[in-house]
């Protein structure tokens, strides 16, 4: 069964009097526990389409299902509801709180959830330790390198053990070898039953994943090199 459903799917945006139409009649079936990366050059549809599939936004038209759910016409409390419970965001910039330590950066979608502060601070720091940061979990990320703060990004995605992990460039601010590493956690969170969509315009991190969807000019295209020159 398919974990994201995508069919039919149009986004179309106001520019002045003209309308830009960013994603054209995209399909997209992701399986559960899938590993599937998103790739194209810039303008191609790729962060319209990680919207829509974190719910972010809405499409203007089409239906998108998510985890057996019709969520394209929800309203935006019902779509926030969603994305804390369901969705695990991985981001190229981090977004941690930089004056906030390691441990409470990884709890903070369970505040939205109500979750008991003693149950908080556990499934943090076990989140923590098994990313490798057992010893810097009261850091700041100012103290922590670009690898250690995106290991703390990538705890904060789990911590609402989330139907899918949604990583979008997530190696785009490190170097190749520390991106390398990050790529790893990525394959063995994978292997133990995730699914993870990844956004990117890296041929070489696209191959990570067991599947790629091509987007060329809003639309999905047959998967080839020449898409991302």
């Amino acid at each position: 069964m398919s974990i994201i459903s995508m069919r039919s799917i149009h986004k179309s945006y106001e520019m002045g009097e003209a309308m830009v139409k960013a994603l054209d009649d995209v399909n997209v079936e992701v399986a559960r526990g899938e590993f599937v990366s998103i790739i194209g050059p810039s303008g191609s549809g790729k962060s319209t389409l990680m919207n829509l599939i974190g719910c972010l936004d809405r499409p203007t038209s089409g239906e998108y299902y998510l985890d057996g759910e019709k969520v394209d016409e929800l309203g935006d409390d019902q779509l926030a509801h969603i994305r804390n419970k369901k969705i695990g965001f991985v981001f190229q910039t981090f977004n941690l709180l930089p004056r906030t330590n390691c441990l409470h950066n990884v709890e903070l979608p369970l505040l939205y959830s109500n979750v008991p502060r003693k149950e908080r601070e556990k499934k943090a720091l076990d989140l923590l330790t098994r990313v490798g940061l057992g010893e810097r979990v009261y850091h700041n990320p100012n103290e922590l390198s670009g690898g250690e703060r995106q290991r703390v990004a990538i705890a904060r995605a789990l911590v609402n053990d989330p139907a899918i992990v949604l990583a979008d460039e997530p190696t785009g601010n490190l170097d190749s070898k520390t991106g390398s590493e990050i790529m790893g956690m990525f394959t063995s969170l994978n292997k133990e039953g995730k699914t993870i969509v990844l956004v990117t315009h890296e041929r070489y991190i696209a191959d990570y994943s067991a599947r790629i969807i091509a987007l060329m000019d809003g639309r999905v295209v047959k998967e080839d090199a020449d898409v991302l020159r």
